[in-house]
């Protein structure tokens, strides 16, 4: 019997990082009813994000984000839509520029380990 390795090599190309960071996300649905949102990151990577919505939306649509914290709005392509079982709908997006840095922070390298901590160890008497 052979053994199976649960670990896999990340496909991302960038690190994502948990974080909330309020959004206004806008679109226009193929309707032509137009969208203003507020929501919030769930992760966000430096090429795009994970927010939660309650209105639904489209793989492929269009999207415009404005970061609250810095004002900055960025246009994304929606590549993913899940349904929860609360109703709400987790849409991850990308961004169209790959030279931004619209979440105002500074991402590991591909690939990068993760920083340890020097382990302290306690001396017993």
């Amino acid at each position: 019997m052979s053994l199976l390795h649960f670990r896999f090599k990340e496909r991302r190309r960038t690190v994502r990082v948990a974080i909330t960071i309020g959004l206004t996300v806008r679109w226009e649905a193929p309707s032509g009813d137009v969208f203003s949102v507020k929501s919030q990151s769930q992760s966000v990577s430096q090429g795009g994000g994970l927010c939660v919505l309650e209105e639904p939306i489209l793989v492929g649509q269009a999207i415009q984000l404005v970061n609250e914290n810095s004002g900055e709005a960025i246009e994304a392509k929606v590549v993913t839509v899940r349904k929860a079982r609360d109703g709400k709908t987790y849409m991850g997006f990308e961004f169209l520029e790959n030279s931004t840095n619209f979440w105002r922070m500074h991402f590991p390298a591909p690939g990068a380990r993760p920083l340890r901590r020097a382990a302290h160890t306690k001396v017993l008497a």
